[in-house]
């Protein structure tokens, strides 16, 4: 079969965009580079990434777009500017990975949206736990009711940031809740659905100078319980107590950590805490899982979706819904 042709536009400092390409490459079987971008004035922001791109094409955005044989492009810009270039991208019917979650303006999201389901494309977007392998046991095991009626999700995603970056999360409403807030959302909806009432209740630390939002919690009200997610940047060791706890009425389940970096930080795995009995005293049932790549499967996957092998399970209505309820937890309406 014949290789995917794809382009990259755009990195950051924050977030994946070095990755991601580098899964591209390592994906060398299912996808052919054509070359990257950097728009944005992103080569002098960001020349810690350069090496990443080395022996491929810089192109402008223009000549990805208008190029007729790149099927795909993964948009990686600062999260400021990702609605604006996948927009480009919706307009010139190409399939699509993008950053997570999204630009900060919802009108400009739905006009997205609304684009792409228009042109039927794949709209693919780096949410990394979603192809963690414990977390597609789970989503499964929720399926099959063998949890029972979900009563509550509690989602941790903390760690210790510098306090550049913490500077830097004065760019969104929300803060740490837009910034890494949006995976623990994410899980949640993909397990309970919308929520009846969000309930924001985002701070700032105050440690520092001109830090914005680092911390940031959100309250899901449903009607037979209630879920939060939290996040921090300013928790030692917070990386290791990244969490996800999901009760029902047959048991609980606790993945922590949702991730242990190995191998050079670029592998990870994930302990399991399976709880069914009853009794107080009970034994949990531990397990770790196999050492994956958080990108990998992302990646190999988006391939299967543009081949017609699989259907993309996120379909262009929940991610509106996802972004929407972002917002909500974020503060802004």
């Amino acid at each position: 079969m014949n290789k995917i042709k794809i382009a990259q536009i755009g990195t950051s400092r924050y977030s994946h965009g070095s990755a991601i390409f580098e899964s591209i490459k390592r994906n060398s079987d299912i996808f052919e580079i054509v070359g990257f971008s950097l728009p944005e004035n992103e080569r002098e922001k960001f020349p810690e990434q350069m090496e990443f791109f080395d022996a491929y094409r810089e192109m402008t955005v223009d000549e990805i777009l208008n190029n007729p044989e790149i099927d795909a492009v993964t948009v990686e810009t600062e999260e400021i500017y990702l609605t604006k270039y996948a927009q480009m991208v919706a307009d010139a019917k190409k399939h699509m990975h993008m950053e997570k979650p999204g630009g900060t303006d919802e009108k400009a999201f739905e006009k997205l949206i609304e684009t792409i389901k228009k042109n039927g494309t794949v709209f693919h977007i780096g949410y990394m736990y979603r192809y963690n392998p414990y977390i597609l046991e789970l989503m499964e095991s929720i399926r099959k009711g063998e949890l029972g009626d979900i009563i509550s999700v509690e989602a941790q995603m903390n760690c210790i940031h510098s306090e550049e970056l913490r500077q830097w999360l004065n760019n969104f409403d929300g803060g740490m809740m837009f910034f890494l807030g949006c995976h623990l959302i994410d899980l949640i909806l993909q397990i309970q659905g919308t929520p009846e009432n969000v309930i924001p209740l985002n701070k700032c630390s105050g440690i520092g100078d001109g830090v914005g939002t680092d911390l940031g919690m959100a309250v899901f009200e449903y009607k037979n319980g209630i879920s939060f997610a939290k996040t921090s940047a300013v928790e030692i060791g917070g990386f290791e107590r990244r969490q996800l706890v999901v009760s029902g009425t047959k048991g609980t389940v606790e993945l922590r950590p949702l991730e242990r970096l190995t191998y050079d930080y670029k592998m990870q795995d994930t302990d399991r805490y399976i709880r069914t009995d009853t009794n107080w005293h009970a034994h949990t049932q531990k397990t770790t899982s196999p050492i994956h790549n958080r990108y990998d499967s992302m990646m190999a996957s988006f391939g299967a979706m543009i081949r017609g092998e699989k259907e993309n399970p996120w379909t262009y209505d929940y991610e509106l819904k996802l972004y929407k309820t972002l917002l909500r937890a974020c503060g802004k309406f």
